[in-house]
């Protein structure tokens, strides 16, 4: 027997009625089920990361022990180098303390350095986004900055028990005030719409017109440190373009993000130790 037009259309109808339905339930249920699908979730992307650091793990061992060898000296001048940047960072505490209470400064943010692994990727048209395997089981709050070697990788939107969502900055729907090197006046930095497969970018506006950039000779962004956030002076990207504006007062143009932010294995989230200071 052939279908007919209705057996042909049910599906549609029926997912036209479950819209309809959701469209119409309290927003407190809306919340509470995404939330609920979020921690269901959560424990296959922790363990698919687990499983990952396990193969990591067993394919090192492999190795031959003269690369291993040649690892750990790598390491120890490596170490022999942070111990001397340990010391010198103390010294500029220090100094930085005594100028705070000379000029009676308020006294900078502080922050608690907590490294966490990247569980998983969603990458999309509309959102760039880590999620680690580390919350509110850690003490991670909502809108607690998140660093890497290279500079800034993004801010936390979402904690849940055991895990976090992490917007980065090459996302659209991400947003910094920045300043341009060796310059302190404020610049609007938002992440752009990046394509797959290419480096990541963002974008920039109310630059000054006396400040110039090319791809050839980029200037460093960094954060301005406004808005208490994110510290001042952590790197964003570099500037390759800029053009004046349609209204002629200041600049637009882009920024070239760090490559290694769509690969990254590892983060460091900047708790803060005063939330009330925030």
């Amino acid at each position: 027997m052939l279908p007919t037009r209705f057996d042909q259309a049910r599906p549609f109808l029926t997912l036209g009625v479950v819209l309809l339905v959701w469209a119409f339930v309290p927003l407190v249920v809306k919340s509470f089920t995404r939330v609920t699908f979020f921690e269901l979730q959560a424990p296959f992307a922790a363990a698919q990361s687990y499983v990952q650091d396990l193969q990591e793990f067993w394919a090192l061992r492999t190795r031959p022990k003269n690369e291993i060898i040649e690892a750990g000296r790598d390491l120890a001048r490596l170490n022999a180098a942070y111990e001397l940047r340990l010391q010198e960072n103390e010294q500029l505490r220090a100094e930085i303390l005594r100028l705070e209470n000379l000029l009676k400064l308020p006294p900078l943010p502080t922050y608690r350095f907590e490294p966490a692994r990247v569980a998983r990727r969603d990458f999309s048209g509309w959102w760039q986004r880590l999620i680690i395997r580390k919350g509110a089981n850690h003490g991670i709050p909502v809108g607690a900055p998140v660093v890497f070697v290279g500079g800034v990788v993004g801010r936390v939107v979402e904690v849940h028990a055991y895990t976090a969502v992490i917007d980065l900055i090459s996302s659209p729907t991400f947003r910094v005030a920045a300043t341009a090197e060796g310059d302190n006046r404020p610049i609007s930095y938002q992440g752009g719409i990046n394509e797959s497969f290419k480096s990541p970018r963002g974008i920039i506006e109310f630059v000054p017109v006396d400040i110039f950039a090319a791809p050839n000779q980029p200037k460093r962004l960094v954060t301005s440190g406004l808005g208490g956030v994110f510290p001042p002076g952590l790197t964003i990207g570099d500037i390759v373009r800029l053009e004046p504006s349609t209204d002629g007062l200041f600049k637009s143009g882009e920024v070239r993000l760090d490559d290694r932010l769509g690969g990254l294995t590892e983060v460091t989230v900047l708790v803060p130790l005063h939330p009330e200071e925030f």
